[in-house]
């Protein structure tokens, strides 16, 4: 058990069986009244944001998740299958737990990292930097070098962004996946 006192980010706790991330929290101490604690939390699961507030000093069921590392096997259907790289047990993990943000980088063999509760993985989170091939993209016209310019890429995965003109297709690029942003071209 914990109190509203240990709560830091990304901190989870268990709310009716669910499993919730701290994702932002403030200690307010008005000038009546008791103080209490404003929460936003994101569910581990759906990723549903909602904001909660706690009377100071209240408990609540703290909860460990422990990170292992899962590479990315297949995909049948709405189902992807992720090898655990400790005991090389196949995990299936629905694609709407995966979010469509890390499905569209998503390719085989990545390594990722699996979410463990109770013995159980419960979610994958993908790298925030993934390195992926340039499958299709318009040449940059000479002459279009107005600072920033930029073109539309699309990647081995599927997934579309925007690049600097003197990427062409077949470059290995550094993406942030967060953000969508190209990084850098990696050289072999």
């Amino acid at each position: 058990m914990a109190t509203t006192a240990d709560f830091r980010n990304g901190m989870v706790i268990e709310i009716d069986g669910d499993l919730w991330a701290i994702t932002y929290f403030q200690h307010v101490k008005p000038g009546k009244g008791g103080a209490f604690v404003r929460t936003k939390l994101k569910n581990v699961l759906n990723g549903a944001v909602v904001d909660r507030t706690y009377r100071a000093g209240e408990k609540v069921n703290d909860v460990r998740l422990e990170r292992r590392p899962v590479n990315y096997s297949y995909t049948d259907g709405n189902l992807y299958h992720f090898m655990d790289a400790n005991t090389y047990d196949m995990i299936p993990i629905a694609g709407d737990l995966l979010g469509e943000d890390q499905l569209k980088y998503l390719k085989e063999n990545m390594a990722c990292e699996g979410l463990v509760h109770d013995g159980k993985v419960i979610s994958v989170e993908l790298p925030q930097f993934v390195e992926l091939q340039v499958k299709q993209t318009d040449p940059g016209l000479r002459g279009d070098t107005a600072q920033g310019a930029s073109k539309p890429a699309v990647l081995e995965t599927g997934a579309v962004i925007q690049v600097p003109l003197f990427v062409e297709e077949g470059d290995l690029l550094k993406i942030e996946r967060k953000e969508d942003k190209y990084l850098s071209r990696v050289t072999t």
